[in-house]
C-alpha cells in the first residue's frame, strides 16, 4: 500500500508531512514483518495466557467472594476500587483473545471473549470487536477511524470548527474535562453496548444479547441483596466510575495528540500505524498496568502479536523505523497524557474564539 499523495499529517506532538510514495514504500512493511518473524515474535504463548487468564479470573472471584464475605458494609467501597481494576484487566484480556493473541482459531477466541467481555464485565464483545477494528484499519483518520469520531470531544481544529451540541458545548473546555468524563466511561460501554444489539449487522445478537442480560441481573441482584440501597448505589458508582477512568487512562496515551488524516490521505500500512501511534515507556509494572498497549506501534504494526513479546518486539522495530526515516514516537505516561491534553485544549481554540465574538 502506497502514499496516494503527498498529504499533510497534522494535530500531532510534530506536524508531519510524509515523503511521497517511492518504488519500494509498500515493501517496507513486509521487510520488518520477516525480521519480526525470524525473531519468532509472532508465535503463540500458550503458557502466558494459561497463567494471565487463570490469575485474571482467579482475581475476580476472589473479589466478588470478599463482596459476599463482607457483607452490608462501607469498606465495601474498597472492594469496589479493587474490582474496578480487575475489571479493567478483564478488558484488556478480552482484547488481547478479539486480536487473536491467545487462540489461534477465530471460534475459541469468540468464545472466550463474550465469556470475558459480555458475561465477565457486561461489554458486548461483538460491538467492540466491529469498531476496535475499523479502528485497526484506519487508525485516527477523522472519517474512517470511530474513536476520534466528534461525539463528545472534538479531535481536531476542522472537527471544532463544524461541531455542534455536546461536542459544541464541550469543546472549548475539553482538556479540562477529560478526566472527569472518564468517569461515565465504564456506564457508555454498558449502554453502547446494549443499543448495539438493535444492529441488524450485530452477528449473534441472542447470545450477545442473553450474555449481557446474564451480567447486569447478576451484578444488580448481588449489590441489592448484599447492600442496603444507599450503599448499593454508592459501590455502583465508586466500582463504574473507577473502571471508566482506568480504562480511559489505559487507552489515551496511545493515539490522543498524534497525528490525524482525513480525506484520501492513505500513507502505506507501516507510516499508517507508526505515525499514529504513541508508545510509553516504563518497566515491567507499566506493562501489567497498560496490558501491554503501552507498546502501541508493535500492536498495531502486528495486533495478533501476544503481548510478552511486545517488549522485544519494540527494539526491532524502533532500530527499523530509524533505517528508514520514519518517526517513532515514545514518552513517559505523564507526558503522554500532557501531550494528548494540550493537543485537546489546542483544537477547541475554533470553539472559544467563537464564544468570545458572539
Amino acid at each position: 500500500m502506497t502514499i496516494s499523495s503527498e498529504a499533510t499529517v497534522t494535530n500531532g506532538p510534530a506536524a508531519v508531512r510524509p515523503s511521497r510514495s517511492r518504488p519500494d514504500a509498500g515493501s517496507d512493511f513486509a521487510r520488518l514483518s520477516q525480521r519480526i518473524t525470524e525473531a519468532g515474535l509472532l508465535r503463540r504463548r500458550p503458557g502466558y495466557y494459561t497463567v494471565r487468564l487463570g490469575l485474571v479470573i482467579g482475581l475476580l472471584a476472589g473479589g466478588w467472594t470478599a463482596f459476599v464475605a463482607l457483607g452490608d458494609t462501607w469498606w465495601q467501597l474498597a472492594v469496589a476500587a479493587f474490582l474496578a481494576l480487575i475489571f479493567g484487566q478483564v478488558a484488556l484480556v478480552a482484547h488481547d483473545l478479539a486480536h487473536r493473541q491467545v487462540f489461534r482459531k477465530r471460534r475459541a477466541s469468540a468464545i472466550w471473549g463474550r465469556l470475558f467481555g459480555n458475561l465477565g464485565i457486561g461489554m458486548s464483545y461483538g460491538w467492540w470487536m466491529n469498531k476496535h477494528t475499523r479502528h485497526h484499519a484506519n487508525p485516527n483518520h477523522e472519517e474512517l477511524d470511530p474513536d476520534v469520531a466528534p461525539d463528545i470531544l472534538v479531535w481536531s481544529t476542522e472537527q471544532a470548527r463544524n461541531s455542534s451540541g455536546l461536542a459544541r458545548f464541550i469543546g472549548g473546555h475539553q482538556a479540562f474535562l477529560f478526566f472527569p468524563l472518564l468517569t461515565l466511561e465504564g456506564f457508555n460501554l454498558h449502554v453502547a453496548s446494549a443499543r448495539a444489539l438493535s444492529s441488524p449487522s450485530m452477528k449473534n445478537r441472542l447470545l450477545e444479547g442473553t450474555l449481557l442480560f446474564l451480567h447486569i441481573a447478576a451484578y444488580l441482584s448481588a449489590l441489592f441483596l448484599v447492600l442496603s440501597p444507599g450503599k448499593a448505589v454508592a459501590f455502583l458508582a465508586v466500582h463504574q466510575c473507577l473502571f471508566g477512568v482506568y480504562l480511559g487512562c489505559t487507552f489515551a496515551p496511545n493515539h490522543k495528540g498524534m497525528p490525524t488524516f482525513t480525506g484520501e490521505d492513505r500513507p502505506d500500512f507501516l507510516r499508517r500505524q507508526v505515525l499514529t501511534s504513541r508508545n510509553v515507556r516504563g518497566g515491567r509494572f507499566t506493562d501489567l498496568m497498560l496490558g501491554g498497549l503501552n507498546y502501541q506501534i508493535e500492536h498495531h504494526l502486528f495486533p495478533s502479536m501476544p503481548t510478552p513479546h511486545l517488549r522485544r518486539a519494540q527494539v526491532v522495530v524502533r532500530a527499523y523505523c530509524t533505517e528508514i526515516g520514519v518517526p517513532y514516537h515514545e514518552t513517559r505516561i505523564l507526558q503522554s497524557y500532557r501531550e494528548a491534553l494540550t493537543h485537546l485544549h489546542r483544537v477547541g481554540e475554533p470553539i472559544r474564539r467563537q464564544r468570545k465574538a458572539s
